[in-house]
């Protein structure tokens, strides 16, 4: 309950950060895009509602935007790369590990990524960063197949520059408009929305040619 609410209230609780640990918040942002794309156990945090909110307060003054690009950049860079060779040296472990019984890794979200990686071949690694779950495994499919290091590189740099960017700036000119920073519940259930809509689509796609 306690992430849906964090999910769900970004801003408020980022805005918190921001005026309790105006240098340190930095390192928070950091950490989370890192987790939420470099750990395969954590395909849940805020990642896109997150950068939205980001340039929403750089608009405002509360943040360094090209800094936190660049960081977060880095930040999403990092991750993956991190979460590749996670699949390729450990995949067969970390699918049978457990906590309180509970499997970390479902195999459904393994499956939800391969079949969006078959669809779209080595690009997946640019547009599964759009989408909730498949950005966090995408990295870790690649790395558990057969996709080399080279190939992966370039496609992470890309895709980590264009998801990065462009959410967050999408942040900084659309969040002043006041419908949106009145009702920023609402934007992220939109943002949700709208990157689930490849999954969406690929299913009924599937559905009716079989």
């Amino acid at each position: 309950m306690e992430l849906i609410d964090f999910i769900l209230h970004i801003d408020k609780h980022l805005k918190e950060f921001i005026e309790l640990y105006p240098t340190l918040v930095y390192g928070i942002l950091f950490a989370i895009i890192f987790i939420e794309t470099g750990l395969v156990v954590m395909p849940l945090l805020p990642g896109d509602s997150l950068l939205f909110a980001i340039g929403m307060f750089s608009a405002q003054g509360m943040l360094n935007l090209p800094f936190t690009i660049i960081l977060l950049i880095i930040a999403a860079f990092t991750g993956d790369t991190v979460n590749y060779f996670i699949g390729k040296f450990f995949s067969s472990r970390i699918l049978g590990w457990k906590l309180f019984g509970k499997t970390l890794v479902k195999q459904e979200h393994l499956d939800k990524t391969h079949a969006f990686y078959e669809k779209h071949g080595p690009k997946t690694i640019i547009l599964a960063r759009f989408v909730p779950i498949v950005r966090t495994f995408a990295p870790f499919v690649a790395g558990v197949g057969t996709m080399s290091y080279k190939t992966f590189l370039s496609y992470n740099i890309i895709g980590g520059i264009i998801w990065v960017v462009g959410v967050t700036l999408a942040g900084y000119f659309l969040g002043e408009i006041p419908w949106i920073k009145d009702n920023f519940e609402k934007v992220i259930f939109l943002i949700i929305g709208i990157s689930v809509l490849p999954i969406i689509f690929g299913y009924l796609k599937g559905r009716k040619k079989g």
